[in-house]
């Protein structure tokens, strides 16, 4: 009867343990997200892009997206915000290419969304 009693305990334990990595792995996702806000003001920005003329130019291809919820990860689907304060990273457009952070290109298909310069992807975590 014991026994029966520790192994099931033990399940237990093991189905506990996994489902508090399945929230972690979910909490990562979404602290990663990529809600954008264009701030006015580069002091404000936490990275200044460029927007280049051609995608083999860019480090990063963005797909704009129509709802927060697909904006999530670092994969290049960003959602713009309206209001600062809701926004994961706050960015600045520049006027010279000289002076961004990351350059981006601005994709028509989610699925073209993706990193070119994968050494830049700390700008936006």
């Amino acid at each position: 009867m014991e026994e029966i009693f520790l192994s099931r305990f033990i399940i237990m334990n093991k189905l506990l343990f996994i489902s508090l990595i399945f929230m972690a792995c979910s909490f990562t996702a979404k602290v990663s997200a990529q809600k954008i806000y264009s701030e006015d003001a580069e002091y404000k920005a936490d990275i200044k892009v460029f927007v280049v003329d051609a995608e083999y130019k860019a480090d990063l291809l963005v797909y704009k997206e129509d709802a927060e919820y697909k904006a999530e990860g670092n994969s290049g689907k960003w959602y713009f915000e309206d209001a600062e304060y809701k926004a994961d990273k706050k960015i600045y457009f520049e006027d010279a290419e000289y002076k961004a952070d990351l350059k981006i290109y601005f994709v028509d298909a989610e699925y073209k969304a993706e990193w070119k310069n994968a050494s830049k992807k700390q700008w936006l975590y």
